[in-house]
């Protein structure tokens, strides 16, 4: 417990100074090599469960682009690839499929007849609606045993990351791209 004058001893807390630190050795460094290796363990875990669930027959492209149909609502087949940060001829191959499988439908667009849009079919949304059930009850398993607190502590934090994490996406995109076209070694 701190002592009721603590802070008007010290005042706030002082945000820490980063810039007399060795970027490859301070705090920073530390905290992005356990990120990334918590993230990497975890993209092989997904990987490896994307891959037993696209030999069921549920891939995993088809949920991320069905995802992200219901959530931009009607939009064309370029604005999805953005949204996904895919090729668009890697969307417009996937997007085919999905045609083809009456998970998705191509309407004409109401803001220009000639263009079209992407919508989810209701099959689609169902079948998206089960796999997002399937996978919240699977995921819920992995922390049974935790304290109520730890999960609510987790998942808020956990969703605080993923949304600075989209933000950050672009330029991380850029220093990576950069780096690489400096010559430098991953």
């Amino acid at each position: 417990m701190v002592a009721p004058d603590a802070h008007a001893r010290s005042g706030p807390p002082a945000e820490p100074d980063h810039t007399t630190t060795d970027p490859d050795t301070g705090p920073d460094a530390e905290v992005g090599r356990r990120l990334a290796g918590a993230i990497f363990a975890l993209g092989k875990q997904q990987a490896t469960l994307g891959h037993k669930m696209s030999r069921s027959g549920v891939d995993r492209s088809t949920i991320v682009l069905l995802k992200t149909m219901v959530a931009l609502g009607p939009s064309r087949s370029s604005e999805l690839a953005a949204a996904v940060h895919s090729d668009p001829s890697t969307v417009s191959r996937q997007v085919a499929g999905l045609v083809r499988d009456g998970l998705v439908e191509r309407r004409a667009d109401p803001a220009d007849g000639r263009a079209s849009v992407l919508a989810p079919t209701t099959a689609g949304v169902e079948m998206l609606e089960r796999q997002r059930h399937r996978v919240g009850m699977a995921l819920a398993k992995v922390v049974t045993q935790w304290e109520p607190d730890d999960v609510s502590q987790f998942l808020e934090l956990l969703e605080r990351f993923v949304v600075d994490h989209e933000r950050a996406l672009p330029t991380m995109i850029s220093e990576c791209a950069t780096a690489r076209s400096e010559g430098e070694k991953d």
